[in-house]
């Protein structure tokens, strides 16, 4: 099925909730004169509210995503449908499949790899044959990592990569109920299933893995690098499963040998040690915490709940600076700077879901269908918008 004969462009689901606000304020401001979209979710009333806020004539759909047959519908009505209903494993995979089979683009914010996982076993074929594009994590999981890594090796030559490390340089902004949610529903899974809880830490959990024998991975931990002391990035076992798959996508071009990993420094000296070992410390309680029903119920009275997020000052203060550097097997090293000034998780996110479904929508895309990432599925065009909203994708060759 076509999607030029269909009622809209766009189709918001959750647009009335924490980062669906910030995507649907920037669709309002951003999308072409004539774009055709709607917004979706389970309340009437609170949708009216930000199409009020927004003064923007929009559509409104109230709709379950445990209905089946209205998820249907709504895919069926629209080219692209962006979504930030999650957690992504309770809510999300009826959503993704309806768009497979309907030949409808998909865009979501899922940092889950056991979802992720799944919706490639059960949607790539479908997206495939209806010439959907599935594309999961268009966030700050893992838009910056994907894009970031892929304009370096194409600003290398495409030649093949040996290894290459995202540095978080500066990051202000806050975390949101749906995120911890996302890890507390993933930390449930993993406890009751195995295989589950072995796509969490591979970093080839979203591909069938490389045909060569990899060599270990060094400098996962924490420790000193360049005099600084640094730990793994929350996110990046995460981000590396999306930039692997990207590279399994493109025909294995990053290289079968790719080391990728992700880091933050904490600072020189006695106090940078301190707070690598805090933050090591920190977010292996947090994880075991949750994962067990007596900590987790204590957790979940003083986490932040789903649908909430910190304050309005707190966000219009974040920003989030990184730095990829790439090792080419021949040629110069080179470096892609990332940056903006939007709070990551909040403002930066809801433009990065926004511009991926215009993106989807109106952009001359590779020809490519099937459960994608932002690079395969959009890279350059993607790229390209959001430098035009105060995003920074500097590509430099390292001397």
């Amino acid at each position: 099925m076509g999607t030029n004969d269909r009622d809209y462009d766009i189709v918001l689901l959750g647009a009335s909730g924490f980062v669906g606000k910030f995507t649907a304020r920037h669709l309002a401001q951003s999308a072409p004169e004539g774009a055709r979209i709607a917004i979706a979710g389970r309340s009437t009333a609170r949708l009216k509210d930000v199409k009020r806020d927004l003064r923007a004539d929009w559509p409104i759909f109230e709709v379950d995503t445990a209905d089946d047959a209205a998820v249907a519908r709504l895919a069926a009505s629209t080219s692209v449908v962006a979504t930030t209903v999650g957690p992504y494993l309770r809510y999300g995979m009826g959503v993704a499949s309806a768009c497979a089979r309907a030949g409808t683009s998909y865009a979501d914010l899922s940092g889950e790899s056991i979802f992720v996982a799944r919706s490639i076993e059960r949607n790539h074929d479908d997206a495939e044959m209806s010439g959907a594009r599935i594309v999961h994590s268009c966030g700050f999981d893992a838009v910056p990592s994907d894009l970031g890594l892929g304009l370096a090796h194409q600003a290398a030559g495409g030649v093949p990569i040996v290894a290459a490390t995202l540095r978080v340089r500066s990051l202000r902004g806050g975390v949101s109920g749906g995120t911890i949610d996302s890890l507390r529903q993933q930390m449930k899974e993993a406890k009751t299933d195995a295989s589950a809880r072995s796509l969490i830490g591979n970093p080839y959990a979203l591909t069938p893995g490389p045909s060569v024998r990899l060599p270990r991975l060094s400098g996962t931990g924490w420790g000193r690098a360049r005099g600084t002391w640094q730990v793994p990035f929350v996110m990046g076992a995460y981000n590396q499963q999306i930039v692997q798959r990207s590279n399994y996508l493109s025909g294995w071009s990053y290289g079968q040998l790719m080391q990728y990993r992700e880091v933050m420094a904490t600072g020189r000296g006695l106090a940078g040690f301190a707070r690598a070992g805090a933050i090591n410390v920190g977010t292996a309680a947090l994880v075991a915490g949750l994962a067990f029903p007596p900590t987790r119920a204590l957790l979940d009275r003083v986490l932040p709940a789903p649908g909430t997020g910190p304050s309005a000052d707190a966000i219009d203060h974040g920003s989030f600076v990184l730095d990829i550097d790439v090792y080419p097997v021949e040629g110069l090293p080179v470096r892609t700077r990332i940056a903006a000034p939007f709070d990551p998780g909040y403002g930066g996110t809801g433009v990065m879901l926004a511009e991926s479904a215009l993106s989807l929508a109106f952009d001359d895309l590779p020809d490519r269908a099937g459960v994608l990432t932002p690079m395969v599925a959009m890279g350059r065009s993607l790229a390209e918008r959001l430098r035009a909203h105060r995003f920074t994708l500097d590509v430099t060759v390292l001397n």
